[in-house]
């Protein structure tokens, strides 16, 4: 049985989606974007927008009762894979403040993303 995930410290579901699924032993999260969830803002450049929508994810995985260690695979888009070093930086120290280790990863180029944003992330974390 699956559980919906919902939490006000992520950006709302912007269609007929939820923010995240709750499996019991795994948690999928939809796609973030990197929209500050209080203020509803877009930061202009790739590092800000590649730590927010990891914010979100974080947000995400946490409502449901894990934490960043308990990810074990991401998906990466990105409209521009010139700016795969700057993702990669943000990314390394994100899970680096977390003490987590890295999950597994695919990193890809898209044309284009919800509201022109530069970076989506998804994620899978698992109950251990």
């Amino acid at each position: 049985m699956s559980r919906s995930i919902h939490t006000d410290n992520a950006p709302a579901a912007i269609g007929p989606y939820v923010q995240g699924v709750d499996l019991g032993s795994m948690v999928i999260t939809s796609g973030q974007i990197p929209v500050d969830p209080k203020t509803g803002a877009i930061p202009d450049d790739i590092t800000a927008q590649a730590r927010q929508s990891l914010k979100n994810v974080k947000a995400i995985i946490e409502q449901s009762g894990l934490k960043v260690a308990d990810i074990v695979k991401t998906t990466v888009f990105v409209k521009d894979l010139n700016d795969f070093a700057t993702v990669n930086a943000a990314y390394e120290a994100f899970f680096n403040e977390h003490n987590a280790p890295f999950p597994a990863r695919s990193c890809v180029e898209v044309a284009r993303l919800p509201k022109d944003v530069k970076i989506e992330i998804e994620a899978m974390a698992v109950r251990r």
